[in-house]
């Protein structure tokens, strides 16, 4: 276990873990730019996919690249559905996945949104958050609250990682109590 933290954001749905997320990634680019070309944050982001005013889907999203990937959609036919999405794991490992391990030594912050039901169809996801996680560099990850996923259970027992939860009454700072925890050693 490193000395660097690994932040997990954790809530009930909608609660706001993406957006705190952002806030925080926001405040850190805002803070470091660094004329090394090492990029300040490299990872894979979740996204919505809005049709017509409604949730139909999510896209993963490579930090550095902009590449993009459905991997749950609403018109997805697939044995893997949830929440009455079907899930493509084939588009978590064709941009989650590379997005993930290609961040590992590469940038400064590790960001992973989200660790949660769709992604952890993906054995390649889980193979590298679980790879990604062994590295001793600052990260931030949201957590589904609720799984039972082995993945989702190693990452609340680490040592090295807090457990941060989004609630309507703390959404506003927790942001700022992220960065302060996640740049301490840094």
């Amino acid at each position: 276990m490193g000395i660097n933290p690994k932040i997990g954001i954790t809530g009930l749905p909608r609660s706001g873990k993406s957006a705190v997320l952002d806030k925080v990634v926001k405040m850190i680019e805002e803070e470091r730019s660094d004329s090394s070309g090492i990029p300040v944050i490299a990872g894979m982001r979740s996204e919505a996919i809005i049709e017509n005013g409604e949730r139909v889907g999510y896209a993963c999203v490579d930090i550095v690249s902009g590449e993009r990937g459905v991997m749950a959609h609403k018109e997805i036919d697939s044995r893997h559905r949830v929440l009455g999405y079907g899930i493509d794991p084939s588009e978590i490992d064709r941009v989650g996945v590379p997005a993930i391990l290609n961040a590992v030594g590469n940038c400064q912050y590790l960001v992973v949104d989200e660790v949660g039901k769709f992604t952890v169809e993906s054995e390649g996801f889980v193979s590298a958050v679980r790879e990604a996680l062994k590295y001793d560099m600052p990260s931030l990850l949201t957590l589904h609250k609720k799984s039972r996923h082995p993945l989702l259970q190693d990452i609340r027992r680490r040592d090295d990682g807090r457990i941060l939860e989004v609630t309507p009454v703390n959404r506003a700072l927790l942001p700022y109590k992220i960065l302060k925890l996640i740049q301490q050693d840094y």
